[in-house]
């Protein structure tokens, strides 16, 4: 009996601790047979900067981003999303222990990469995108459990006092008490 594909996300702010709780998926979740998904949203008035602004793109965000378009500077320019290697590094250094696949879609077909630092091997089975989003995080990440369909979404946590969570408010809390899959939080150690 085959088993269905997961589709995994990972909220990704690009925040020590949204990086900690990629490490952790890559660690502890993603198996083969996978979809990990980072899910970003920025801010509607941080998106000066983006080519594509937020009122061009759909409400269901943007289009997926592909792990190899990750490492390019003038593709996270086009969404306002801050070009980060880390995250990057920190996929590919899971990916060679998972034997992670990404596919990078140009002219609406696949191609694989054999070359490690650009991608993994054909025999593997896992895909790795990003989905852009704009507007309040909380709301956008419960959104995207659904429009992306996800199986669980995995979440920082800013390890914030109580005064402050309840001035500010928290993220994962948030989602936590109003998504339609399962949460995990993953606590930022200092």
């Amino acid at each position: 009996m085959a088993v269905a594909a997961r589709r995994i996300g990972v909220a990704m702010d690009f925040s020590p601790s949204s990086k900690n709780a990629l490490k952790w998926a890559m660690e502890n979740v993603i198996r083969k047979g996978d979809q990990l998904i980072l899910v970003t949203v920025r801010h509607e008035g941080h998106c000066e900067k983006a080519e594509m602004q937020p009122r061009e793109a759909s409400a269901s965000g943007s289009p997926f981003i592909p792990l190899m378009e990750l490492s390019d500077p003038a593709t996270m320019k086009k969404y306002g999303v801050k070009h980060d290697p880390e995250i990057v590094d920190i996929v590919s250094a899971g990916a060679k222990q998972k034997e992670v696949m990404c596919f990078f879609t140009k002219f609406n077909s696949f191609r694989f990469f054999t070359d490690l630092s650009l991608c993994m091997n054909y025999d593997s089975q896992v895909e790795i995108l990003m989905k852009v989003y704009w507007g309040d995080p909380r709301e956008k990440l419960c959104e995207a459990i659904g429009g992306i369909s996800l199986s669980c979404i995995i979440v920082g946590n800013r390890g914030l006092g109580k005064l402050k969570r309840a001035i500010m408010g928290s993220v994962s809390n948030y989602v936590v008490n109003n998504g339609s899959c399962a949460v995990t939080v993953v606590k930022h150690h200092v």
